[in-house]
């Protein structure tokens, strides 16, 4: 499928979505650094301006549009105010983009809270202005652990599907690579999640190899009081979430390293999030960190343009048979 990726970032779940076999024709971000990075690893179509400045008429048209919205701004208490508050923009404009170009799908990425805000009022709002504009939702909260990150990482991911593609089976959520080994069930063909130890096994210490791309990593001193940033990874279970705090000027929670003796470097984060080892981040050892820590994880885009895939399978099976 031809996707347009809204809000794009450092290109993790393009990244995912093109090693499934799709093709990204037009992505946007404002960060500079993150726009560098895209361009250096995945493509130069990638353009940096704020999307609420770009008419829809210089996006192409495409199957699917994928991005993350900002939920910062949404306000049960006065929804005529909520519209109107700047830190909406930006899901505003994503509205915007898939009602005017009007793809057979769209993508929503989210963090897990954005189901609990307003106790489930802001969702069914969500909900109704996406169904304002034609299209039926369907929405999980995904473990990105499931899909072979060695972290876990909770997301919200709504799937829209244009209202006249209506005889499509649900094959939503994609269906997961990997389980839980602590728990017993019916998982005889997933593998076990992947461990944070594990995954990181294969990365030298920083002093040990310089050359490696974006090996650099905060000297702040540790702390272990089990909160965000300060606790106690086991190296055989995935890591806690990689956390960023909002924009460009927000900052990152740095996890510790398996072994517990540092903090992770830039390209151990990474590593973390499912980022293959040859992808580079442009810009400072701070920039790297804050453009990971706000990536949707490669391995689960590859996991959502799989399940993509089936879709558009099952739309050219229709198609033949109505032919």
């Amino acid at each position: 499928m031809k996707i347009v990726s809204l809000f794009s970032g450092a290109g993790g779940l393009d990244l995912g979505l093109v090693q499934a076999g799709h093709e990204i024709i037009w992505a946007n971000d404002i960060y500079a650094d993150a726009v560098a990075t895209y361009r250096k690893n995945i493509g130069n179509h990638v353009y940096m301006r704020d999307i609420s400045e770009i008419p829809s008429s210089e996006i192409p048209s495409c199957d699917v549009v994928v991005g993350g919205f900002p939920c910062q701004g949404f306000s049960v208490a006065n929804w005529g105010r909520t519209i109107k508050d700047e830190r909406n923009k930006l899901y505003k404009e994503m509205v915007r983009v898939i009602d005017d170009k009007k793809p057979r799908f769209f993508i929503a990425e989210n963090v897990k809270g954005l189901i609990s805000l307003g106790k489930g009022e802001i969702l069914k709002r969500i909900i109704s202005d996406f169904s304002r504009v034609g299209y039926k939702t369907t929405w999980h909260v995904l473990n990105s652990a499931d899909y072979g990150v060695p972290q876990k990482r909770m997301r919200f991911v709504m799937l829209g599907v244009r209202n006249d593609i209506a005889t499509l089976p649900s094959i939503f959520p994609p269906e997961p690579t990997h389980h839980d080994p602590t728990k017993k069930g019916n998982c005889a063909k997933l593998k076990p999640w992947l461990s944070v130890g594990r995954a990181l096994a294969h990365i030298p210490e920083p002093e040990l190899a310089p050359d490696i791309p974006n090996h650099q990593y905060s000297k702040y001193k540790l702390r272990f009081n089990g909160h965000m940033g300060h606790r106690y990874i086991d190296p055989d279970k995935p890591a806690p979430t990689v956390t960023g705090r909002g924009d460009e000027k927000g900052g990152v929670v740095v996890l510790h390293h398996p072994k517990n003796h540092r903090r992770m470097s830039a390209r151990e984060l990474a590593t973390v999030q499912s980022f293959p080892d040859n992808f580079v981040f442009e810009g400072t050892k701070t920039s790297a960190y804050r453009q990971i820590a706000n990536a949707v994880p490669p391995a689960l885009g590859y996991a959502i343009g799989v399940m993509l895939s089936k879709n558009a399978n099952q739309i050219l099976h229709f198609d033949r048979e109505a032919i």
